[in-house]
């Protein structure tokens, strides 16, 4: 994926990279575009330990902090696109076309469920734990990177009952 930020600034943090320096405010949104997966909305974030390419988590809009997406969580969602680990910073996707992990019977078309295994996602139906506003867009693609394309327009968790 090679997105490029549609109003680029000096200074400013390529959409793949990772930092131990932040460089720019925490929750800053940007619009990227990449070749083959199109437009996209990207929001600057601190990582977290275990977080690499396509890792999906929850983040906190005051801090701008990361959560590994897991059964159960409440909030907004994003993608990851650096290995972003704890005490860096980076962009999580929001919009558009994504590539995430997903777990191995992950169906094109699928619905999106958070699942056991914390930052990846599957289309198995778990009551409460959907991610909204996320739709697989392919198959994953086991077992060599274990992602699948995903179309997303600013997911969410809440945690509600129903599926």
């Amino acid at each position: 994926m090679a997105y490029i930020i549609d109003e680029p600034r000096a200074g400013v943090q390529s959409i793949a990279d990772t930092s131990t320096t932040q460089k720019h405010p925490l929750g800053t949104v940007v619009r990227a575009t990449d070749p083959t997966y199109g437009a996209g909305e990207f929001i600057y974030l601190l990582g977290l330990a275990a977080t690499a390419v396509g890792t999906w988590v929850t983040y906190n809009g005051d801090d701008g902090s990361t959560t590994l997406l897991a059964a159960n969580a409440i909030g907004p969602v994003g993608v990851a696109m650096s290995a972003n680990v704890a005490s860096q910073y980076g962009w999580y996707q929001i919009s558009g076309k994504a590539i995430g992990k997903a777990l191995a019977a992950f169906a094109d078309n699928g619905l999106v469920f958070a699942t056991a295994t914390a930052g990846s996602i599957d289309d198995a139906v778990v009551a409460g734990d959907r991610v909204k506003n996320a739709l697989g867009a392919s198959a994953v693609d086991t077992p060599s990177t274990g992602l699948a394309e995903f179309e997303i327009q600013r997911p969410w968790m809440d945690d509600a009952t129903a599926a």
